[in-house]
């Protein structure tokens, strides 16, 4: 298809009665075809008519997502999800096909053996009986982004909605941050009776689908549609242990010396995005100009990331404003027709604004590589826990253009990220923790649910402290995470990923040449391999192996020592830094 602006791509509702006949007549093709060449010929044919239907529905969830409150979007989600459901049967009779074929070898042998691990879990997942339940589970996660989405409080004379309330909550001025933090956490309390409401009713339904699926419980569901073949909840255990060890009281360390650095009795939960007192490095420019630098940083960095950002910026692959009713967060997704990224998110005036041009484009700089050189669409994209290693890296390799996003304060803006990089990572097994407890006890109400956050935040962050705001004290503050919502079981995948960047970011610092090679590589393998295979492609350590995290942040402490070392030759020293085993 010819490549237009993003907003010029027509939307036109996909024909699902046509699709559903191309997946029997590829269902009857691959069982006669005489040769593997004919078979061969049939798939490409259906993964055709499967891209365009992909097409249509990412290009009505991004519209969906930048305006919610948009009736023709609201209305057409809908439409699709059923449609989607309804392929289900017919998605199935192809996939079993295909895992039966006479040729199966020789689609392995050309394509790998990840495809029908793949396929072969897809069959395990799926099933014409939890339809109604699958409708149901979308309908309540696109309420949940439109709840979430609309609400907006008034704060000093502004209509402020989530995002608008987290850049005073970076303010110097420690009441003004008090205050936002405040309204923040009204905002969630008013609207945690459709939360609590929609989470449990997820929950159970879930659960019930996990069940007529066969399986135990949904942890086991939702492991094996996260494809995660190489690992168990057991490691997931293990990997957490080792965050609780050795990342919580690095991160602690951390706390108490920007205690000290802002001059506070107490951290307070509203002190912790400030790490400067006289406040944190914003990004300079408009939002248009910070994409202008961002385009001479990518043709800087190499000739490959030149010509994707390029790409990106003439065909306008961005929505990139907080707008009211647009949904929360940020994500990368993929136009398979145009074999385009495109990335979404909610500028706010902070760093997070530069954070979003690299790691959203880091996911995107992934996804142009690999639809242009991998043929089979399922492969071109891997799990989360590569694919945050290719955001996350992006964010490392970016260091060097600091200086044109923050001038003067890019010093200040690579300590923040550093230190955000690492002190996220015990509130990421936070989550992970809370939603392993979650389905292994879907019958615990609201209450119940708050109490079992809190316990566990307590575990791996002693340091948070709400300030006697009741409703987080209580344990609300897992509602504002939409991955516990929307895409259940996905967080633990950046703590995984986080410890790869870390390799990487340590590696950058004595062979940079050597370091893009095995990151390019890594990129362009797409999902062509499994988990523990990719890393090997990309010359990384497993996270899970024993010793790996102390061993990845070891390399991140190198840096550090470096820098210190420099900055005392200067008659400087590193404001906030931390101690990590080397």
């Amino acid at each position: 298809m010819d490549m237009v602006k993003f907003q010029d791509m027509p939307y036109v509702r996909p024909d699902m009665e046509a699709l559903k006949e191309s997946y029997r007549r590829t269902v009857r093709a691959l069982k006669e075809a005489a040769s593997f060449e004919e078979a061969r010929s049939a798939f490409f044919a259906l993964q055709e008519a499967e891209d365009h239907r992909a097409t249509m529905a990412v290009l009505c969830s991004v519209r969906n997502t930048i305006d919610t409150t948009d009736a023709y979007y609201d209305g057409e989600m809908k439409w699709l999800r059923t449609e989607n459901a309804s392929l289900i049967p017919h998605r199935k009779a192809y996939q079993e096909a295909l895992a039966t074929s006479p040729f199966r070898p020789q689609f392995e042998a050309e394509f790998g053996k990840q495809m029908f691990r793949l396929i072969d879990a897809g069959l395990k997942t799926s099933d014409e009986r939890i339809i109604p339940d699958v409708i149901r589970e979308g309908n309540l996660c696109q309420q949940y982004q439109k709840d979430s989405a609309l609400a907006v409080t008034d704060f000093r004379g502004e209509k402020c909605n989530f995002y608008g309330l987290l850049k005073h909550m970076e303010s110097p001025d420690r009441q003004e941050r008090k205050e936002a933090f405040h309204a923040w956490a009204a905002l969630y309390e008013k609207i945690s009776p459709q939360l609590d409401a929609a989470y449990d009713e997820l929950v159970h339904l879930r659960d019930k689908m996990a069940h007529t699926l066969g399986f135990e419980s949904y942890t086991d569901l939702a492991y094996l549609e996260r494809r995660r073949f190489d690992y168990t909840k057991e490691d997931a255990a293990k990997f957490r242990k080792q965050i609780r060890e050795i990342v919580t009281p690095a991160v602690a360390a951390i706390r108490e010396r920007q205690r000290q650095l802002l001059g506070v009795d107490k951290l307070r939960y509203y002190d912790e995005a400030l790490l400067f007192p006289e406040g944190n490095a914003d990004p300079e420019g408009t939002m248009e100009e910070l994409v202008q630098k961002a385009l001479a940083m990518y043709r800087e960095m190499s000739p490959e990331t030149g010509e994707f950002f390029a790409f990106m910026v003439k065909y306008q692959l961005f929505d990139l404003k907080t707008r009211p009713g647009k949904r929360m967060g940020g994500y990368m997704t993929r136009f398979p027709d145009y074999r385009a990224p495109f990335i979404f998110s909610n500028f706010n005036g902070t760093s997070a604004d530069v954070d979003v041009l690299t790691h959203e484009a880091g996911h995107a700089f992934q996804g142009y590589l690999a639809m242009r050189s991998i043929p089979v669409t399922m492969l071109s994209g891997s799990t989360s826990e590569i694919n945050e290693i290719h955001s996350m890296t992006m964010e490392h390799f970016a260091y060097p253009w600091m200086g044109s996003f923050f001038g003067d304060k890019a010093e200040k803006y690579l300590t923040a990220h550093l230190i955000g990089a690492i002190g996220v990572i015990p509130y990421m097994a936070c989550v992970d923790e809370f939603q392993h407890r979650m389905y292994e006890q879907p019958d615990l109400d609201a209450h119940q649910r708050r109490q079992v956050w809190r316990e566990i935040e307590k575990t791996y962050m002693p340091w948070r402290d709400y300030d006697g705001e009741p409703f987080l004290e209580e344990g609300g503050f897992w509602m504002q995470k939409q991955h516990i919502f929307l895409y259940p079981f996905y967080y633990i995948e950046y703590a995984l990923a986080q410890m790869c960047a870390f390799q990487y970011y340590g590696r950058m610092k004595t062979d940079r040449a050597q370091a893009w090679q095995d990151y390019l590589r890594l990129c362009r393998a797409g999902g062509t391999r499994g988990y523990f295979e990719l890393l090997k492609i990309g010359n990384l350590l497993n996270p899970f192996r024993d010793g790996t995290v102390a061993a990845s942040l070891g390399l991140f402490r190198q840096r550090e020592k470096a820098a210190e070392k420099e900055k005392l030759k200067k008659g400087k020293r590193l404001r906030i830094h931390a101690s990590f085993p080397s």
